[in-house]
């Protein structure tokens, strides 16, 4: 008689007390870079206006439009909605994991009226009993509970599992965060850049067409000939054509930024209807090694949690391997006379289970499982392998792009001031009635167009630094710790 209770102590001990679970324990990967990214000495050279906060980075752009664009996206965006409605969602499945563990409690009760037929062989033997009652009650009230006892930690590798695909799901959403704001930024500067284009693309259509004026009357004057009055007319069209293909560019950016930030395409349009200069990019501090500056990406973090919940899943499916025992427990009343009698001594009921579960004869599809389960870890760890290479090579490509970029703009700023002296000379020899206007003229062109060439390298430019920091992972406050305290990474951000 005392066999069973002590089995039963036995078991629940060895479910309590069990300090490890079938399956190898997790470590992260190494990441193994280059001690520095090829750019980086060029980064950090540069010349810098403002040095950027890592965290608020578009701040640093000083554009209070773009701050307050970048403001209402996180608040708006339907993107960062989604990812905070995913992460609700692997929330509860850890707290389903969480509860699993724990034994289970229900209370159940019922009453029933019965009318026995007289016409079956039951009712038949019971008629023929004297006193026989057709009509029958049954009242029953119970409190069960049951416990399924992780002796070889299965659920204890499915929590474990759970855990790090709702670590992965928070880091999944930092990630859209991050992606939805640096595109936001990305189009408020695509915005600016169409804008100031348009207008040299006016004042350039506005210098042609003075130019065949010109011309046109030098040719009815017969002082011109009607190639040079056609090359001016081509040379008015081509200049014309431009600006309608800039519009319907700065059109499309600004329906995108509308939707970015969950909105009507047109609902802002007004905000950026005057036109300010391209922002400044700012510094980046891209210090340290790559290693480290590419470890705080939240998307190289949610593939390493991925990672981690598919090696969990390996010790679920080896668990399948060994027996799972489970106890239960039944107290509760029945009674089949009235009502009265539900809770008295002689209506109780209980019950004691000791319960076995053992895949002995399946352990052809205990194999699958675990095959396919060291398949999907190895898939998860070539994915993670590949997320760190993109990620430095989003960075390499990032950097190059700035210092190039910017480099550009220098030429090109250079050039535009050559174009301006230029210019400035042939309208004093104009007035000193040297050259003709058509001189002036030409020089004006020529002037406007290498400020077209250097507003579009100031836009990639900007465009290139929102890239790095993007790259970079930069836009939210990551402690420097390791992969596996991401609670605590992402503790002081709230991104939902």
């Amino acid at each position: 008689m005392l066999v069973l209770p002590r089995l039963l102590a036995l078991l629940a001990s060895a479910g309590i007390m069990t300090g490890c679970a079938i399956g190898s324990d997790y470590r992260s990967p190494e990441i193994a870079l280059s001690p520095a990214f090829l750019g980086q000495r060029a980064v950090d050279l540069r010349p810098v206006l403002r040095q950027a906060d890592l965290t608020v980075w578009w701040a640093a752009f000083d554009d209070p439009l773009l701050t307050r664009f970048v403001s209402l996206v996180l608040e708006q965006n339907l993107d960062i909605a989604q990812a905070a409605a995913r992460v609700a969602q692997s929330r509860a499945a850890l707290r389903y994991a969480d509860a699993v563990l724990l034994p289970a409690a229900s209370v159940s009760a019922n009453a029933a009226r019965n009318y026995q037929s007289v016409e079956t062989p039951l009712g038949q033997v019971l008629n023929a009993t004297s006193g026989f009652d057709r009509s029958g009650n049954l009242y029953e009230a119970n409190l069960g509970a049951s416990w399924e006892i992780d002796v070889f930690g299965g659920l204890q590798r499915g929590r474990e599992a759970a855990r790090a695909a709702y670590e992965a799901s928070e880091a999944g959403a930092v990630a859209t965060r991050l992606a939805v704001t640096a595109q936001t930024a990305d189009v408020y500067v695509t915005i600016r850049g169409l804008q100031a284009r348009i207008a040299i693309a006016r004042q350039q259509a506005d210098t042609r067409r003075r130019l065949l004026d010109i011309v046109s009357l030098q040719y009815r004057k017969g002082v011109a000939a009607e190639l040079q009055m056609n090359q001016a007319e081509g040379s008015l069209a081509q200049a014309q054509a431009q600006i309608p293909a800039l519009e319907a560019g700065l059109d499309a950016a600004m329906n995108a930024l509308d939707v970015l930030l969950g909105a009507q395409p047109g609902t802002h349009r007004s905000e950026l209807a005057a036109v300010t200069p391209v922002p400044v990019a700012p510094g980046l501090a891209a210090s340290g090694t790559p290693a480290e500056m590419i470890r705080r990406r939240p998307d190289l973090i949610a593939a390493e949690r991925r990672l981690a919940a598919a090696n969990a899943r390996i010790g679920m499916a080896v668990s399948e391997y060994y027996p799972k025992f489970s106890l239960a427990a039944l107290l509760g009343s029945s009674t089949a006379m009235a009502s009265g009698n539900l809770f008295t001594g002689a209506a109780s009921q209980a019950q004691g289970v000791l319960g076995l579960r053992w895949r002995l004869f399946d352990f052809g599809r205990v194999e699958a499982q675990i095959a396919a389960s060291r398949g999907q870890e190895a898939e998860a760890l070539a994915a993670y392998r590949l997320a760190v290479l993109q990620a430095a090579a989003d960075v390499e490509n990032a950097l190059s792009a700035l210092v190039k970029h910017e480099a550009q703009v220098g030429i090109l700023t250079r050039g535009e001031s050559s174009f301006a002296r230029a210019r400035d000379n042939s309208l004093a020899a104009y007035k000193g009635g040297v050259v003709s206007l058509i001189e002036v003229l030409d020089a004006d062109s020529k002037l406007l167009q290498a400020r077209d060439a250097k507003a579009q390298a100031q836009t990639d430019a900007a465009r290139a630094a929102i890239a790095s920091f993007r790259a970079l992972g930069s836009g939210w406050d990551a402690p420097h710790a390791s992969h596996n305290s991401l609670s605590d990474k992402l503790a002081t951000n709230d991104y939902r």
